[in-house]
């Protein structure tokens, strides 16, 4: 491809590589910083030999692929800070029972959940021991008291718990989550057991997050209702807290959400603004060098406002770099430009290689500088405004090509009137942005803002409006679709050979989007032979019972939740759409299953059981049955128990205790998740 000609370009993956390759297979931080280190010292050594040349030789090339790619694998480890010394897992004893005192720096506040507030913390000592590392704090919601700030010291006596993983099978892996973001443990506490040590900023974090604060509470003074409070915080404050679930669902039924999330979006639009404002700043000696640097510094303190959140940080460092070609009347390649953001970006954290909003950004944008300019030869716009609407129908349409197999993988649906909410939306997004930078700034400085509260209150109500009449069309909306990682990679095939068979059509492409379309439909055939196989799985669901056999594309539920309670399920639904499921039929729990020739029987809080005529393989208690089950073992001699989420936690431990003496296994899915038998 003419693209991986670029030198950049090849860095850049050549590092995404390194990445890629220390995450999965572990390589050791010695070899790759001493590969890094041999292989600049062999750069260098090759440029001083062939430096009154011309060209370098092939051998230079080769060496800094080679090197980019060991500095790939040591910038992983690099920023790994379980790698360093001090680091709390390396010090803390894992067989501690006993609580230590610690002492934490509030570094993030998350999103709470029903029942605990939440926030990304760093762990300062460890019983007066000084260590480093994010951890998880959890603490139980209290009314009573205000969260705490950024940068706010505290400390608590607690255990460093491991994060919990998944319990049953296809359920978000929290744990996998927070570990790419270098939190390994977590710290259950209340609010009564926190002692606050100091409350002022220390970090370039907390100085921002006061700055956030105090705009938040400039914007309560204001004329703005709370709703369009909420949606200013949210385009750009980066503060998504204050916006009702249903408005956000509805953003996302509509295929809107990125609007909602401080993106490329924004920070290309807040660009425009900015390179229009500063534009007689270009009259005096070294104007569009002053204009550029000035447009770096705010882009910059915009994004430690607004959070500094992954899309922000992307975003930004992306169009510092466009600012400066087109400031400075360089121009760049775009693609460079893109390979040039993604490779200062990972440098700096290359876990973001992982992150779904990072990969959907780059894919969009790739798209539209791919794709675009291939529609707008499809029709030749009359008018102004005609341009206007069809440019954007043609970028939302193009990113939609680069972002939509992810898309359905990660997220399992796709709105098809996605061009419409887009359509009418983005082309006034500009000036309700503009609008909200005025509302801020207004309030900062204490002058009249009715009038722009009024406008921003106006086209706030025509976005919502828009969006909401597009998530009411749910019949538009296709939910539940299952692709595999292979499909994935099979479509992405056929859009690069389609794209390029569209710019030039001649044989060997045409060949090349053929064997595309092939490769699609082996991964089709692969991923129905792959998911066809017989399970019994007894899920952990809390206070209830579910069991399920899964039989090629069926599924049989036999549960005790309610409907409502079933139709919702979160945890059936991602089995069924991760395992290709066609068919799901419900019904009551059974007294005995026959699994593979062995039978499991299941006994309830009656505490009833009658196996006269043979002895059960599996024994699977539930609904806290009061039995005795040392006698039980004697009278029908399991082979192994399982004891699900309806029982209570003392009869569970009991049950544990007269295993353990038995010598008998015993599987508690509030532990140890789903008990699975497969075929």
């Amino acid at each position: 491809m003419k693209l991986l000609r670029f030198p950049i370009i090849k860095l850049t993956v050549c590092l995404i590589l390194g990445i890629v390759a220390s995450y999965y297979y572990n390589i050791p931080f010695n070899l790759a910083a001493t590969a890094t280190l041999g292989g600049l010292l062999l750069l260098f050594t090759l440029h001083r030999v062939s430096k009154h040349k011309l060209e370098h030789p092939t051998s230079f090339g080769i060496a800094a692929l080679c090197t980019t790619f060991f500095l790939g694998v040591s910038t992983f480890h690099f920023h790994n800070q379980r790698n360093f010394k001090n680091h709390y897992s390396n010090i803390i004893l894992k067989d501690k029972a006993t609580p230590s005192r610690l002492v934490l720096r509030v570094r993030e506040q998350l999103k709470p959940s029903t029942y605990h507030e939440k926030y990304v913390v760093d762990l300062l000592k460890i019983d007066s021991i000084p260590v480093r590392g994010k951890t998880l704090l959890n603490i139980e919601i209290d009314s009573l008291y205000k969260p705490f700030k950024i940068d706010e010291i505290i400390s608590v006596k607690s255990l460093l718990n491991d994060l919990n993983p998944p319990l049953n099978p296809n359920q978000f892996n929290y744990k996998a989550y927070l570990e790419k973001q270098y939190i390994h443990h977590q710290i259950s506490t209340n609010r009564k057991e926190i002692l606050s040590l100091s409350a002022q900023p220390h970090t370039i974090f907390g100085y921002a997050a006061l700055i956030r604060q105090h705009i938040l509470n400039r914007l309560e003074n204001t004329q703005l209702s709370k709703e369009d409070s909420a949606i200013l915080s949210a385009l750009l404050l980066g503060q998504r807290q204050n916006i009702s679930p249903e408005t956000y669902e509805q953003f996302t039924k509509a295929g809107a959400v990125h609007i909602l999330a401080i993106s490329g979006l924004h920070v290309g639009i807040i660009l425009l603004l900015l390179n229009l404002i500063l534009r007689p700043i270009e009259r005096f000696r070294l104007g569009k060098l002053y204009k550029t640097i000035i447009t770096i510094v705010l882009l910059w303190i915009f994004a430690l406002i607004s959070g500094l959140s992954p899309s922000v940080t992307r975003a930004v460092t992306m169009f510092c770099v466009v600012s400066i070609g087109m400031n400075l009347k360089r121009p760049a390649n775009i693609y460079n430009t893109l390979a040039i953001s993604i490779f200062i970006l990972l440098l700096f954290k290359p876990m973001l290689l992982f992150d779904v909003g990072f990969q959907l950004s780059y894919l969009a944008v790739i798209a539209i500088v791919t794709i675009q300019p291939l529609l707008n030869q499809l029709y030749s716009p009359k008018t102004k405004i005609d341009k206007l609407f069809w440019n954007v129908l043609t970028v939302t349409i193009a990113a939609q090509f680069g972002v939509l197999p992810l898309s359905i993988y990660y997220f399992h649906q796709a709105p098809l009137l996605f061009f419409v909410s887009n359509l009418l939306v983005i082309p006034i997004l500009g000036l309700l942005l503009g609008c909200g930078i005025l509302v801020v700034f207004l309030s900062l400085v204490n002058l009249p803002i009715g009038f722009v509260t009024d406008v921003f209150h106006h086209l706030s109500n025509y976005m919502q409006s828009v969006v909401a009449w597009t998530a009411a069309k749910e019949a538009y909306i296709i939910k539940d679709i299952a692709i595999s990682s292979f499909m994935v990679v099979a479509f992405y095939l056929l859009i690069i050979t389609s794209v390029r068979y569209w710019r030039k059509r001649d044989f060997n492409r045409l060949a090349w989007m053929l064997l595309a379309i092939i490769s699609l439909q082996i991964a089709f055939i692969f991923n129905k032979h792959s998911t066809s196989r017989d399970a019994f799985i007894v899920f952990h669901k809390s206070r209830h019972s579910i069991l399920s056999i899964h039989k090629n594309e069926q599924l049989e539920v036999n549960h005790n939740l309610d409907r409502f309670k079933f139709s919702k399920d979160k945890m059936l639904q991602n089995y069924r759409v991760e395992n290709f499921i066609s068919s799901m039929e419900q019904g009551p729990l059974k007294d005995l299953y026959m699994i593979n020739n062995k039978s499991l029987l299941v006994i309830d809080s009656l505490g009833v059981y009658n196996v006269s005529k043979f002895k059960p393989y599996y024994l699977l208690l539930r609904n806290s049955p009061k039995i005795n089950l040392k006698r039980v073992i004697d009278s029908i001699h399991p082979q192994s128990i399982i004891a699900d989420g309806s029982n209570y936690r003392s009869y569970i431990e009991a049950w544990k205790t007269t295993c353990k003496k038995e010598k008998l296994p015993f599987h508690q899915t509030s532990e140890k998740g789903a008990f699975i038998i497969t075929n």
